[in-house]
């Protein structure tokens, strides 16, 4: 069954948003770092995704991560004298990271990936079941 071009375009769904929630969960995890300079603070990242055409069927078009960047977005600098991390004026910088923004995006994801895989369970039952009409 894993012929099928359809699984191989499920699969790429699956992997696709695999990786998009490994950055959402990145981003998430650093949002609330800060750091003594804009050079160390965290910047977010997001995967780029691309259409990639099955090689087995040109009609099936599957996805894949063309690359993850990185945001050039400013860091957000807070003055917090007391804070170790300060700079000699008294700053740290923080990355900006939106955590509503986040988990929106991260409940896409999830969606996404539950999709691919009631695909994957569908062309399944149905390879099954096409296999077993004979008997």
């Amino acid at each position: 069954m894993s012929n099928l071009p359809i699984f191989d375009v499920a699969g790429s769904s699956l992997q696709a948003q695999s990786v998009r929630l490994s950055t959402i969960a990145s981003n998430l995890a650093n949002a609330d770092s800060v750091a003594g300079s804009p050079e160390q603070a965290y910047r977010p990242i997001e995967p780029v995704f691309q259409a990639r055409p099955n090689r087995e069927d040109p009609s099936l078009t599957g996805v894949g991560v063309k690359e993850i960047s990185q945001s050039q977005a400013p860091p957000i600098k807070r003055y917090e004298p007391g804070h170790p991390l300060a700079d000699n004026d008294g700053y740290v910088y923080a990355p900006d990271v939106d955590p509503v923004s986040q988990m929106v995006n991260l409940i896409s994801a999830s969606r996404s990936y539950q999709a691919g895989v009631e695909v994957l369970t569908t062309a399944k039952e149905l390879a099954l079941a096409t296999l077993t009409m004979g008997r």
